[in-house]
């Protein structure tokens, strides 16, 4: 119980949301709605609240003598049923030269959200209040944090053959226990899925986070649980939209197409200027940077929201909006040094799938591979409550206040040719010395001196060829356009990479099968061949 001196102290406290004063004494429901809001606890202090009869709204002691009945009265409130979960308090009275006080102090509930005859009431500052539905959403998910979490939850509704059992046991039960153990394994199924916390052998249905790791429709049971992508030729949701994909599916199948999404539409490349026979790559975003920023939405999404993973891409930036805000442990004032888990089988599962490293270091690294990119500090929105909202400002690398191109340092000019260099370029056959000049006389804006550039080496690619480089966002669909146009004759691995602007092992593993049909090798019995080409089937 709180002492005499702390008492004078929290007269004149200004934690306004732990201390309510009052000279009544016969207000019965503003006691209770006081004693509830002080157990639901809403800013998650962990504090104790205190309602003291006896005193004015400026410290001052009215006089008041406190009796046993008084005592009583305010005591029974603990029990009289009208207060579920029952709170723990105590009463106790405090005597001074000016009066009494009776104080009566409440323990943070374990169990919100804590209701007053039948509704949850809450301290908003100075403040008693009515929750909304939003603010008792955040009681009762605090209530899990104190329990067992979403995931680990029995799905009801769910049976095991919505269990894609045979991808859980090679993706995750064989990289977590070995193989070998998984081999000589002769339990059941079902129990091979509860010793991971992957089935509820009490409800012979399996948890929430099979559903959401290797369920074979997860959306049935979990409607939120897929990830909008929107990307706006502008900087906001009113402007014109250029792409749109709605990605789904059990976090197996889902977080492979969020990477390929990231390489293929959201991550682009392209040449700036740095001297006249000089040329740089630079990127909007790091891959690696995004990716993580993605992942985490992922792993501490709300579950149970209806909400979408909202991915949206706009001329200038990136924003990231996941259901549910910080949870547990992690609150405003110490985040992102502490950490806690919504959902921490899930994390966990994704861990032993290779996609999170659960050190608590993700944030850190994130803001120190967008310095070394040219990025500004990813912005953290933590102050939605049910939300949790991401902003990444694109590369000052890769354009300029006016969107052109830079030339080393943003909005730097580049300089233009002299006739006498732009004759001795025009006959230069290095090609690297050719691609600097068409850059430089580009961004100079020499159209004459473009043609002879143009004109002094082969042509390796059409003007639809040059469509398809990833200066310019396009689908997965377009790309294999292009490559089947690009193909129309022998082309090496190498000559496909560079063309894409992509990563040759990319284009092997991820591009290449997917076009396997539409594409001829030179020498087909001989896969790995090093002067391997490719060419569109049809095409002489």
């Amino acid at each position: 119980m709180i002492t005499k001196d702390e008492i004078q102290e929290l007269l004149h406290s200004t934690e306004t949301y732990r201390v309510e004063r009052t000279t009544s004494t016969g207000d019965m429901d503003k006691f209770q709605e006081a004693i509830c809001a002080f157990a639901n606890d809403l800013p998650n202090s962990r504090k104790n609240g205190y309602l003291i009869l006896g005193a004015y709204d400026n410290g001052e002691l009215s006089g008041l003598k406190v009796t046993d009945d008084l005592l009583k009265k305010i005591a029974a409130i603990r029990s009289n049923g009208n207060i579920l979960p029952i709170p723990v308090m105590s009463v106790d009275r405090f005597q001074f030269p000016e009066g009494d006080l009776l104080v009566a102090e409440v323990s943070p509930s374990d169990l919100p959200p804590v209701r007053y005859r039948g509704r949850t009431f809450i301290r908003i500052g100075p403040r008693r209040d009515i929750a909304t539905e939003a603010e008792e959403r955040i009681l009762a998910e605090r209530r899990m944090s104190f329990m067992a979490t979403f995931d680990t939850m029995p799905c009801l509704a769910a049976k095991l053959n919505d269990i894609n059992t045979d991808l859980l046991r090679t993706k995750y039960l064989i990289p977590l226990l070995g193989n070998e153990l998984v081999e000589s394994d002769t339990r059941s199924i079902e129990e091979q899925m509860a010793a991971v916390g992957m089935y509820d052998t009490e409800h012979q249905c399996p948890t929430y986070a099979a559903v959401v790791l290797f369920g074979y429709k997860p959306r049935r049971f979990m409607p939120g649980l897929y990830v909008q992508y929107v990307c706006f030729k502008g900087e906001d949701v009113t402007s014109e939209v250029e792409n749109e994909m709605q990605l789904e599916g059990n976090y197996c199948e889902l977080l492979p197409r969020l990477e390929s999404l990231l390489e293929l539409s959201v991550i682009k490349k392209k040449p700036v200027f740095v001297s006249i026979l000089r040329e740089e790559m630079v990127s909007n975003y790091p891959y690696q940077a995004i990716r993580e920023l993605l992942l985490n939405a992922c792993m501490h999404r709300d579950m149970q929201s209806n909400t979408p993973l909202r991915f949206y891409e706009f001329a200038c930036h990136l924003e990231i909006l996941n259901a549910g805000g910080l949870y547990g442990n992690a609150r405003p004032e110490n985040f992102p040094s502490v950490n806690d888990y919504r959902n921490p089988l899930v994390a966990s599962a994704m861990k032993t799938l290779g996609y999170v490293n659960m050190f608590n270091r993700g944030v850190g690294q994130v803001q120190t591979d967008l310095k070394e990119n040219g990025n500004q500090p990813a912005e953290f929105n933590v102050n939605l409550i049910t939300a949790f909202k991401v902003d990444v400002k694109v590369s000052k690398s890769y354009i300029n206040e006016n969107g052109g191109k830079t030339g080393g340092k943003v909005g730097g000019d580049v300089p233009s040719l002299s006739p006498a260099l732009s004759q001795v370029l025009s006959q230069d056959e290095e090609k690297d010395a050719s691609t600097d000049a068409k850059d430089a006389i580009s961004s100079s804006k020499v159209a004459t001196l473009d043609e002879k550039v143009a004109s002094s080496e082969p042509k390796v690619a059409t003007s639809e060829e040059k469509v398809a480089s990833p200066k310019k966002k396009i689908s997965s669909e377009e790309m294999a356009i292009y490559i089947l146009e690009y193909c129309s004759t022998w082309r090496t691995m190498d000559e496909i990479a560079q063309f894409t602007n992509r990563n040759k092992n990319y284009i092997r593993n991820k591009v290449l099968p997917r076009l396997a049909e539409k594409l001829e090798k030179e020498y087909p019995d001989v896969p790995n061949h090093p002067r391997q080409r490719y060419r569109t089937i049809g095409r002489s």
